[in-house]
């Protein structure tokens, strides 16, 4: 028996496939990889681990040759890898006219405290939801008063208030 050894691009391991004769062709042992994987809705491509030379459907491939295969979607499909859906370089979607005239703006919603029963879109309460969490952390940072000591430096850190660099003077105030 003569075996191929493939392995998909994301994977680290191989695998092998078996076959009688010297060689297989590429067609074969696709049919054969989608059938051992069960793999349905997409095409596989077929290069040499050491050359990446790719091969057609029709081409041979010798015994004992290592491969590396792509999948990718079958002609029709879409690629269902969406990471970022409406999300642009970083800035927010115009705001699209709303349909329903009940819901609630997104001024309103800012300042709603319960967005989980607000009567509003979720791509708004989505937004209301990062701006109010990003919010009380900024205040709260800039609220928190900064302490100093008698001298001016600024306490908290221990190269700042250590017991022993500092002076008669500042121990006693």
């Amino acid at each position: 028996m003569s075996c191929v050894h493939y392995r998909f691009q994301s994977r680290l391991t191989y695998d092998s496939v078996q076959f009688e004769g010297l060689n297989i062709s590429a067609g074969e042992l696709k049919r054969q990889i989608m059938r051992s994987k069960r793999l349905k809705f997409c095409q596989l491509k077929i290069s040499n681990a050491q050359t990446d030379e790719e091969y057609t459907d029709d081409a041979l491939i010798p015994k004992n040759t290592s491969v590396i295969i792509r999948r990718i979607p079958a002609a029709g499909l879409k690629s269902s890898n969406r990471r970022f859906v409406g999300h642009q370089a970083g800035r927010w979607r115009e705001p699209s006219p709303r349909a329903d005239p009940s819901l609630l703006s997104l001024e309103q919603l800012l300042k709603t405290e319960n967005l989980a029963e607000a009567k509003a879109s979720e791509e708004d309460k989505l937004k209301a939801v990062m701006y109010q969490s990003s919010l009380c952390y900024y205040s709260s940072r800039a609220a928190a008063p900064r302490r100093t000591s008698a001298s001016g430096r600024a306490q908290g850190f221990p190269a700042a208030s250590c017991w022993r660099w500092t002076t008669q003077t500042e121990r006693e105030s």
